[in-house]
């Protein structure tokens, strides 16, 4: 398991709550492997994770959640481009959340 360039503090990266599951930040076909390589993941409650009916988990497709995984992407983005190039993340990851 790689560690977290994001945050490896086993609670919720949104509220802090102790019981979590390991979120990928970028899903996908090969894009979830780079983001196991790469570190570009967080732990998530299952509320802001998958939890459902919930409005703030990032895979619910409700508005408060996708703005949720919005955010983390472009987090997730930053923290990348701290030691890589804008080039390596097209390459890796394809769209750039730090151009919309």
């Amino acid at each position: 398991m790689s560690e977290s360039i994001i945050s490896n503090e086993k609670r919720c990266f949104i509220c802090g709550f102790p019981y979590v599951h390991k979120h990928h930040i970028y899903p996908g076909i090969g894009r979830r492997e780079m983001s196991e390589h790469f570190g570009l993941w967080v732990y998530l409650c299952p509320r802001h994770h998958n939890q459902a009916g919930s409005p703030v988990a990032v895979h619910s497709g409700m508005p408060d959640g996708k703005e949720i995984d919005r955010k983390l992407r472009i987090l997730g983005q930053q923290k990348f481009e701290e030691d890589h190039t804008r080039a390596e993340w097209h390459r890796y990851f394809g769209k750039s959340y730090l151009e919309e």
